[in-house]
C-alpha cells in the first residue's frame, strides 16, 4: 500500500516543497527541469476560507501573481455528460423514455469517434435503474454509462452489480467544506477520503473524485498532495483514479497570470505537472455563476485536460453547467474539424427538451434558442436577405438545420413575413412547401401586422404571435410548422 501522507510541521508556504529537488532532461520540453516538486499536507487548526478573495459581503475579488503556466492541450480531448445526474437536479424529473431517448441523441451527437465519451446517471430510484439498463441494451460504446454514488459500501456493490466500470465519488477539498461542513480536518478527511477510494478499487471499480469546490481549496496544501495520494493509490491497484476538477462555484478565471485557487490554468497544470496525474484522468467540471463556464471549460482543455464535463442545454444546479452543444462547438473551432460529430443533432436534442419534456428555452440561447439566428434590425435585416453571411455567424442550415431568419415588424413587408414563413417550413423539415410573397396567408398575415404598427406597437413581433396569426389564416400551412404542444 501507499505510504501515509505525512502532517507538515509548518504551514509556511517555503516548506510544501520538500527539499530532495533534482534536475533531468524532459523528452516532452526538451529542457533541463527541475522535477521533484513535492507537497505535503498542511494541516491547520482553523480552515484557510481565503477570505482576502472571498469576503462574503462583496463580489469575490480576483487576485494575480503574474506567473504563467504552459498550454499543454492533448492530443485527445472529448467532452462527458451529467445530464441525468446534475442537469436533472435542476428541473423536473425525467421519465425513462426520455433518459433512453436523451441518451441516444447523445451517441448520434457524438458521432463514431465517441466524442461525447461518457454519461454519468443517478442509480437510486428503481426508474433511474430501468434507464440505465434500458441505455445499456442499446450496446453503445459511447457514451460510456457511468454513475455518482454516496461513498458507501452498499452503492459499491450496487453499481459492481450493474456493470459499471466507473463511478464518481464526492470528495470535497476546500476547507469550506471540510471544516465547516463535515467537521473535519485535513488530515483526516484525506484519509476517509482514501478509505473510501480503496474501497472502491478493492471491488474492481475505477472511482472518478470529484474535487468539489477545488477553486477555494488550498492547492498545494491539500488538492496536489491527495491527488498525488490517489495516483498512489491507484498504481497499487493498477486502476488509474480519475480526477473531476469541480469549480463547484463558478470561481474559475481563465486570464494569464491570475493565482491560485481560482486560475483554471494552474488547477489543471498543477494536477498533472505537480501531482503526475495524465491528461487522460483529468476532467473538468464548471459552473456558470459568474457567465464563465465556457470559456473555462476550453481554457481546461488548452491546459491539459482531456475532458470538460457538460449537460445539454447548461442545466444544472443554480445557473447551470456548461452547455453541452457549447463544447462541441468549441471542439470544432479549436480542432479544425467536428471529427464525424452530428450538430444538427443540438437542433433535435432542442426541440425534444421544449416539445418533448415541456422545458423552455431562453430564445437568445446560442444555437437553441428560438432566436439565436434571428435579425430584428431593419438594416441588419436587409443585409441579411441580400447574403445571409454578413449577418449570420456560420451557415445555420447546414450545421444546425436552423435556417438564418428576419424578424417581422413594421418595415418587413411581404418580403420579411414570407422569409420568416419560409425559415419555419425548412426548419420543420417543409423546405419544398416554400412560398413567394404573393400567398394569400402571407398577404393576410402582412395585413394582420399592419394593424399591431397603425395602433401604436414599436416592437418586432415575437414568434408565437405570428403562429398564432399562421393559425387563423390557413390551418394547412399552420399545421406545417406548428410546435408539437401546442393545443389543437
Amino acid at each position: 500500500m501507499s505510504e501515509p501522507i505525512k502532517k507538515a510541521k509548518s504551514v509556511s508556504v517555503d516548506n510544501y516543497v520538500q527539499n530532495s529537488i533534482r534536475t533531468e532532461y524532459s523528452r516532452v520540453t526538451n529542457l533541463i527541469e527541475q522535477s521533484s516538486y513535492r507537497y505535503s499536507l498542511q494541516e491547520r487548526e482553523d480552515p484557510n476560507l481565503y477570505r482576502e478573495l472571498f469576503a462574503y459581503d462583496e463580489v469575490p475579488k480576483v487576485s494575480f501573481n503574474h506567473r504563467e503556466v504552459p498550454e499543454k492541450m492533448p492530443s485527445d480531448i472529448w467532452i462527458t455528460d451529467t445530464t441525468f445526474r446534475d442537469g436533472q437536479q435542476s428541473t423536473s424529473p425525467f421519465t425513462v423514455r426520455q433518459i433512453v431517448d436523451l441518451y441516444k441523441m447523445m451517441h448520434k451527437l457524438g458521432g463514431p469517434k465517441g466524442l461525447i465519451r461518457q454519461s454519468e446517471f443517478f442509480v437510486y430510484t428503481e426508474k433511474d435503474r430501468e434507464a440505465l439498463r434500458q441505455c445499456q441494451e442499446l450496446g453503445y460504446e459511447f457514451p460510456e454509462i457511468t454513475t455518482w454514488i454516496r461513498a458507501s459500501q452498499k452503492d459499491f456493490e450496487l453499481v459492481k452489480s450493474l456493470g459499471i466500470k466507473e463511478t464518481g465519488i464526492l470528495v470535497s477539498c476546500s476547507d469550506y467544506h471540510i471544516y465547516n461542513k463535515m467537521g473535519l480536518t485535513r488530515q483526516s478527511a484525506l484519509e476517509k477520503y482514501l478509505g473510501i477510494v480503496r474501497e472502491a478499487l478493492e471491488l474492481g471499480i475505477k472511482p472518478r473524485c470529484h474535487f468539489e469546490d477545488i477553486t477555494r481549496a488550498d492547492f498545494y496544501g491539500f488538492v496536489v498532495p491527495f491527488a498525488e495520494a490517489l495516483a498512489r493509490l491507484g498504481e497499487d491497484y493498477g486502476i488509474p483514479v480519475k480526477i473531476r476538477a469541480c469549480d463547484t462555484m463558478g470561481y474559475g478565471v481563465s486570464y494569464p497570470g491570475v493565482a491560485l485557487p481560482r486560475s483554471v490554468p494552474g488547477i489543471i497544470y498543477g494536477l498533472n505537472h505537480y501531482a503526475g496525474i495524465q491528461a487522460s484522468e483529468i476532467e473538468w467540471h464548471g459552473h456558470n455563476d459568474f457567465y464563465k463556464a465556457v470559456t473555462n471549460a476550453a481554457t481546461a482543455w488548452l491546459y491539459g485536460a482531456s475532458g470538460v464535463n457538460c449537460s445539454l442545454l447548461g442545466i444544472g444546479e443554480r445557473t447551470g453547467n456548461c452547455p453541452l452543444e457549447a463544447m462541441v462547438m468549441e471542439y470544432a473551432s479549436l480542432r479544425g474539424t467536428t471529427d464525424g460529430m452530428d450538430t444538427t443533432v443540438i437542433t433535435d436534442i432542442a426541440r425534444y427538451f421544449e416539445e418533448e419534456i415541456g422545458y423552455q428555452i431562453p430564445p437568445r440561447t446560442p444555437f437553441v434558442g428560438a432566436d439565436f439566428n434571428v435579425t430584428r434590425a431593419g438594416i441588419h435585416a436587409d443585409g441579411l436577405l441580400k447574403d445571409e453571411e454578413i449577418y449570420n455567424i456560420f451557415d445555420t442550415e447546414k450545421l444546425l438545420k436552423r435556417p438564418a431568419s428576419v424578424a417581422v415588424d413594421a418595415t418587413s413587408g411581404l418580403a420579411g413575413v414570407a422569409h420568416w414563413l419560409n425559415s419555419q417550413l425548412a426548419s420543420r423539415g417543409h423546405a419544398d412547401r416554400k412560398v413567394d410573397k404573393h400567398h394569400p396567408a402571407v398577404e393576410a398575415v402582412k395585413k394582420m401586422v399592419d394593424a399591431e404598427y397603425a395602433a401604436g406597437r414599436n416592437t418586432s413581433m415575437g414568434s408565437r404571435e405570428l403562429l398564432a396569426m399562421f393559425r387563423r389564416v390557413d390551418s394547412e400551412l399552420y399545421a406545417l410548422i406548428r410546435p408539437a404542444r401546442d393545443d389543437d
